[in-house]
């Protein structure tokens, strides 16, 4: 039995060469809230976190351009870099999932942009690890109590 839930849709990555074209399409044309920036060299990445929707089932839109575009990762290549997804208990999934064979991309759990831990399953499998995103980056992202909670409520009915 699966060690874990997926509760929801936590983020949508979106990624382009000029993020200010990005925003005029999700901030300026759908109305999205900016929350937040973050830039990586480490990840090749400026950001601008976005929100639409409250609380529990506020979804974030990450609007991605590469700080060097000739480098990787290429958060610009991909249109639709990631999705992520709220995990009710990431170190079990990570455990779980790994045992049944699901390749995860290199890093680890760590923090993530938004201040969770996440990690991210690699788009592309491998002899070792049969299971992969069939070249979508799937990112898993640690619910907070809050989330957590709210999703089970909702089950609950």
């Amino acid at each position: 039995m699966r060690p874990f839930k997926v509760l929801g849709v936590q983020q949508i990555a979106i990624g382009g060469l000029d993020k200010q074209r990005l925003r005029t399409l999700w901030v300026d044309m759908l109305g999205l809230e900016v929350t937040g920036n973050y830039v990586s060299e480490r990840e090749n990445v400026d950001e601008d976190i976005c929100a639409i929707g409250s609380g529990p089932f506020k979804v974030e839109v990450d609007l991605m351009q590469p700080l060097d575009p000739s480098m990787k990762p290429a958060v610009h290549t991909t249109p639709l870099n990631h999705v992520g997804l709220w995990i009710d208990d990431l170190p079990a999934a990570v455990a779980w999932l790994t045992a049944q064979g699901v390749r995860f991309a290199p890093g680890g759990i760590r923090p993530g942009a938004a201040g969770f831990d996440i990690c991210f399953l690699h788009p592309k499998a491998s002899e070792e690890f049969p299971i992969a995103g069939e070249g979508v980056l799937v990112e898993l992202v640690q619910a907070p109590p809050a989330v957590v909670d709210a999703f089970s409520r909702l089950a609950a009915g």
